[in-house]
């Protein structure tokens, strides 16, 4: 930890040096709702976001936040090593070739359902906006979306190849998770709650209806995106075969997520944890932390550090705003960066700089800010990516 913030009503524990004024401000609010338990974590990656900085940890009494879990519910990251020990430039274009025929990216989606077999278990009539989305959510498993997710492949410092994918819950969590925002702040009103609209942090009671089906919801909406990136990892694996070797084999994946609320027990007491871009690491929890297009990528391991309610950070975290970048960045100068590292990029244009390396904090920076949260595995350096 670098820092401590004690002028609110509960502690803001902070993992980084500097936070821009929005997202403190962000950190501050959390700080003073009236549910709020314990003290606030802030990871080195936390940037402004919806209500909650993303890259924050609130733990809350019997309550629970929709804009604190964030509306790509259960967007998360999954990672495989392979017994490949060496990929030439040609053979990584074929295969990132392959991966964008057989992987809808950005807003694509696949023409037809998938079947029934790649989506989670579901309870009948249990699940309102899953049921009403279901269909359409069928035709989008196995799909990357757009933004800052991504299918990277990689090399250790051993020389193994491996492959990474960043992704979420598509549409079906971004419905979920307004409907029940929406739902919390219209409840909020009504029962004319203390907490300012403005801060956007509205909740649903757990002991109401409206609570405990948000919370199932987004268990569900947890589970597709982890069945999301399952479906991906499965077509990565085939075109990396079908490209380089049929006797290429692959470890078992890592695959966890970082946008969800979950019922654990700190300090005492039983509470909801929201970890909103924030990665568990209880003692011995394998994790991911990757970097920006153009910098290493991180497997670590959780050393249950109880000051971040067992978390680390779930990524290198936003340093520019998506349309500041995209006005203060120089694409010439960021496309030479890539290049000079030999790596296949997805910077094409000036609308892409968004996602630049020179948009994200510096990965090695947000990972020396907390080595008390998680000991390094592995460094993973890209040789090849695909934004969406």
């Amino acid at each position: 930890m670098r820092k401590e913030i004690t002028s609110e009503t509960i502690p803001i524990k902070l993992w980084l040096d500097d936070m821009e004024d929005g997202a403190l401000q962000q950190a501050r609010n959390l700080a003073n709702l009236p549910f709020a338990f314990h003290h606030v974590a802030i990871m080195p990656d936390a940037h402004f976001g919806y209500g909650m900085p993303i890259g924050g940890i609130l733990a809350t009494r019997e309550v629970v936040i929709p804009n604190a879990v964030g509306v790509d519910i259960g967007c998360g990251m999954c990672a495989v090593k392979t017994s490949l020990e060496s990929v030439s430039p040609a053979q990584l274009k074929n295969v990132m070739r392959a991966i964008r025929k057989n992987i809808p990216l950005g807003f694509k989606h696949h023409k037809k359902p998938r079947p029934h077999s790649l989506m989670p278990a579901r309870t009948s009539g249990s699940l309102p906006i899953t049921e009403q989305e279901y269909d359409k959510a069928r035709c989008q498993v196995g799909t990357l979306g757009g933004g800052n997710h991504f299918i990277e492949i990689q090399r250790a410092a051993d020389g193994a190849i491996w492959f990474m994918i960043h992704s979420g819950s598509r549409n079906l969590g971004y419905r979920v998770a307004n409907h029940y925002n929406k739902l919390a702040i219209s409840l909020n009103k009504a029962a004319r709650h203390a907490v300012p609209p403005s801060w956007q942090l509205a909740h649903l009671e757990m002991d109401s209806e409206h609570g405990r089906t948000y919370v199932e919801e987004m268990r569900y909406c947890v589970e597709f995106a982890r069945a999301n990136r399952a479906a991906m990892q499965e077509q990565v694996q085939n075109c990396l075969v079908d490209e380089l070797s049929e006797t290429i084999e692959f470890s078992e994946p890592i695959n966890i997520a970082h946008n969800y609320a979950a019922r654990e027990h700190h300090f005492g007491r039983d509470v909801y944890v929201h970890r909103k871009g924030a990665t568990r690491a209880a003692k011995g929890d394998t994790g991911i932390i990757p970097g920006s297009q153009g910098s290493a990528s991180y497997i670590v391991r959780g050393k249950g550090n109880p000051e971040s309610f067992s978390s680390c950070s779930h990524g290198a975290g936003r340093l520019l705003g998506r349309k500041q970048a995209q006005r203060e960045l120089d694409l010439a100068r960021e496309q030479a960066h890539l290049v000079q590292k030999n790596i296949l990029h997805s910077l094409r244009g000036k609308k892409d700089l968004d996602e630049a390396p020179g948009a994200y904090k510096n990965i090695e920076q947000v990972i020396a800010c907390q080595q008390d949260l998680v000991d390094i595995v592995e460094i993973l350096e890209p040789l090849a990516v695909i934004k969406g």
